[in-house]
């Protein structure tokens, strides 16, 4: 092996014992309409040896009140109350949660059709307002009880199944480790809620296929893809739902530096469960337009960004649901 090739494989080696060494203390939980689009780095392979960074910034504001498929005026959602291991219904009114997040999304060629993979959420900031003990005398409005930091990780390969002619058809397995931080307390000093926790807790698989259709010298290309995650319940006896993804999509490239796009985006979220039993207000179906846009530098590099807007949304019980996700970026390999 050539020394350019060994220094590689070492940057790329020490890339991903970082993702497991360095211990997080807060990340979203994905239940977000960002967390389903398909940007450019998840699409391929990289060449044999290259390694490429995607550096991200995703915001999520989740203030659409709904119950079922309806708009609602108010949103009641339980307590999991982790120190008498019960949970407590209609024990919040929620109003409003902004997700923001920092993500590098790191990959390394290790063969012509193998990739190495991993994301590392740099700061995640969840501002979350609520009503605290609704209806009774001691309600109380509460924006103290929100999460920020780094998240948990996720480390993973790649493999083209098919390379060549028009068609790229590649697979996905990623590992998500619990490093984010799951019990942290709310402003009262109880173990706050699973869906404000930095972290989830338990460690989770991710399986995907992706299929990308371009006939060059064509300017447009399309794809298809799906994902399944796959989530195992945490110390505290707390499990989130399994979650399936489906995405379709377009581009249309307009000269050699510039890139329009459409996707649909459709996601199911199974139910919660705490201690065998099912979680009121968790779970969810949602289907997202996603147009973007990507722009070619002259040193390689690639600036996008994608607006994701809801067109169908429908919850189990009232939760709050995404009015609208952004995400924005950068990636180039080396």
């Amino acid at each position: 092996m050539h020394r350019p090739r060994i220094r590689a494989a070492a940057g790329a080696v020490v890339a991903l014992v970082f993702l497991f060494s360095h211990p997080p203390s807060a990340h979203a939980s994905c239940g977000s309409s960002s967390c389903f689009l398909v940007t450019r780095s998840d699409q391929g392979v990289e060449q044999d040896g290259a390694f490429r960074v995607d550096l991200s910034f995703r915001y999520v504001d989740q203030s659409r009140k709904l119950e079922g498929s309806d708009d609602t005026d108010e949103v009641l959602v339980p307590k999991i109350d982790f120190e008498n291991r019960a949970i407590e219904p209609d024990h919040h009114r929620e109003v409003r949660t902004q997700n923001t997040q920092v993500q590098v999304d790191l990959a390394y060629g290790l063969t012509p059709r193998v990739s190495l993979v991993g994301s590392l959420p740099l700061y995640v900031d969840k501002n979350h307002e609520h009503f605290d003990d609704a209806g009774t005398p001691e309600e109380e409005f509460s924006n103290a009880d929100g999460t920020s930091g780094f998240g948990d990780v996720r480390v993973g390969a790649r493999y083209a199944f098919l390379v060549g002619g028009h068609n790229l058809l590649i697979g996905t397995a990623v590992v998500k480790a619990p490093t984010g931080a799951y019990k942290l307390l709310d402003h009262e000093g109880s173990i706050n809620e699973p869906t404000i926790q930095p972290g989830t807790g338990s460690w989770d698989g991710i399986l995907a296929l992706n299929y990308v259709h371009h006939p060059f010298p064509s300017p447009f290309e399309w794809f298809v893809s799906g994902a399944g995650r796959f989530n195992r319940r945490n110390p505290l006896d707390y499990r989130v739902g399994d979650e399936a993804f489906l995405n379709a999509g377009f581009s249309f490239a307009k000269g050699p530096r510039w890139v329009f796009g459409l996707q649909v985006n459709a996601r199911h979220a199974g139910r919660d469960d705490y201690l065998g039993e099912g979680v009121p207000s968790t779970g969810a179906d949602s289907i997202a337009l996603t147009p973007g846009i990507r722009l070619r530098t002259n040193d390689g590099a690639e600036i996008y960004g994608y607006l994701q807007l809801p067109v169908y949304q429908d919850v189990n019980e009232s939760q709050l649901a995404p009015r609208v996700g952004l995400v924005i970026g950068i990636s180039k390999s080396f």
